[in-house]
């Protein structure tokens, strides 16, 4: 009987061949993530408690995020706790560079055929390398941390095929939210999906980390695209690929489910408040007035949502009295973006460029929403309170469909010049 992507990866990683979905396995983690918001700081307790030794430091690594820049002391205080955890312990430490899961891909720590488990529930992301990235709780970690491995249920797979060419200012942001919009927010849960086809083999890694980023919202255990051509090259570029074993799905493997979709049918997107699976095409929806466009998160601040965004605000003002604000992925991708001009183009178009960071994104600085506003954006969630007011909606679209909506003034179709 053939395997999926997520079994191969698992029997691999836990040498256990010939496993099937519903085994229950030991497998090697060969990276642990830990954030600022739920690493170190809830960690260690438990952690000190199993004697407080890490097994494999070399595959522990810290990214502190959510709270950088730290806008107030209690932020201050958590970003130094797990500064000074990782000094002790001697694992690798990153700090107010970018959102974790940008980091782990820049860095090469995504690595195909291999587990990278991370608190914070969009670890998955790293499942475009063809890596089994998963999130897990902050108990959990001190586990890993002291035995470095982790147990795990094997996941069920849904086989998510896209065939064609995704029309023009129509991004893979739209495909996911399309894919979430079917599968309802709960509908994938404790599986794989598993992206193929020919429009996700015509895609940049940017976007396909945007979509291995989202499965999570599906309910996910993981969103996997099997390693190829593109994947090593982007692995090289990061200075640390190192050998590694990379997996495709057999031709005969079971799957729980699979969805069919044709690109060019395709329009752009947009989750509506407040839940990710109230997707409806812009069509329906436009016309709604905003208040505030973000373009950035681990989901939408790479190169190319900038350069998407760009060539939308190119020679263009955003709307008055709208609040246009950019947030690189990282500070790789702000270098990036200023020497190909993009970030000039952005600023004629009145952004505000901010730090990249995960602040706007979960409610914590750097753009936060008040109570009876909107805001579109290319972040990952939309639930209430989740970039600040309980009483503010957030929309979820394409970085195109944000810098149409910025000049608009209210959500706009990006293909509409």
């Amino acid at each position: 009987m053939g395997k999926t992507l997520a079994e191969k990866i698992l029997a691999h990683c836990s040498e256990t061949p010939g496993l099937s979905a519903g085994d229950i396995v030991t497998a090697h983690v060969d990276c642990l993530m830990m954030d600022d918001a739920l690493g170190p700081w809830f960690v260690d307790k438990p952690f000190q408690e199993l004697g407080g030794k890490v097994k494999h430091p070399d595959n522990v690594v810290v990214i502190s995020d959510h709270y950088c820049p730290t806008s107030n002391v209690d932020h201050a205080e958590n970003v130094a706790a797990a500064r000074h955890w990782s000094q002790r312990h001697g694992v690798a430490y990153y700090e107010g560079i970018g959102p974790c899961h940008q980091i782990l891909a820049e860095e090469g720590y995504d690595v195909p055929g291999t587990v990278l488990v991370g608190t914070d529930s969009h670890t998955c992301t790293a499942g475009a390398f063809g890596c089994f990235g998963t999130g897990i709780g902050s108990t959990e970690a001190a586990g890993v941390l002291h035995t470095g491995t982790v147990w795990l249920r094997v996941p069920e797979s849904v086989r998510i095929v896209w065939e064609g060419v995704l029309p023009r200012r129509v991004m893979p942001k739209d495909l996911i939210l399309k894919t979430i919009g079917d599968l309802g927010h709960a509908g994938a849960t404790y599986m794989a999906m598993e992206f193929v086809g020919s429009t996700i083999q015509n895609m940049e890694m940017d976007g396909r980390m945007c979509l291995s980023n989202m499965a999570v919202e599906a309910g996910a255990k993981a969103g996997l695209i099997a390693a190829d051509e593109k994947t090593m090259t982007y692995l090289r570029a990061t200075g640390r690929a190192y050998p590694f074993k990379a997996f495709t799905s057999d031709s005969d493997a079971i799957y729980k489910r699979e969805l069919s979709y044709r690109a060019e049918e395709l329009s752009p997107q947009v989750a509506c408040p407040h839940v990710v699976d109230n997707v409806h095409p812009i069509e329906a929806v436009a016309g709604l007035e905003i208040h505030q466009a973000y373009i950035g998160s681990c989901t939408g601040g790479r190169l190319e949502d900038l350069a998407a965004a760009a060539e939308v605000l190119k020679g263009k003002k955003a709307a008055k009295n709208i609040r246009l604000l950019v947030s690189p992925g990282s500070s790789r991708v702000y270098r990036q973006a200023m020497e190909a001009g993009i970030l000039q183009t952005l600023m004629e178009a009145g952004a505000s460029i901010l730090a990249p960071t995960c602040g706007a994104c979960v409610g914590l600085h750097s753009g936060v929403m008040p109570a009876n506003e909107r805001c579109v954006s290319t972040t990952n969630r939309n639930f209430r309170g989740r970039m600040g007011s309980y009483d503010s909606e957030v929309y979820l679209a394409s970085p195109a469909t944000v810098a149409a909506s910025a000049v608009e003034g209210r959500l706009a179709d990006p293909r509409n010049d």
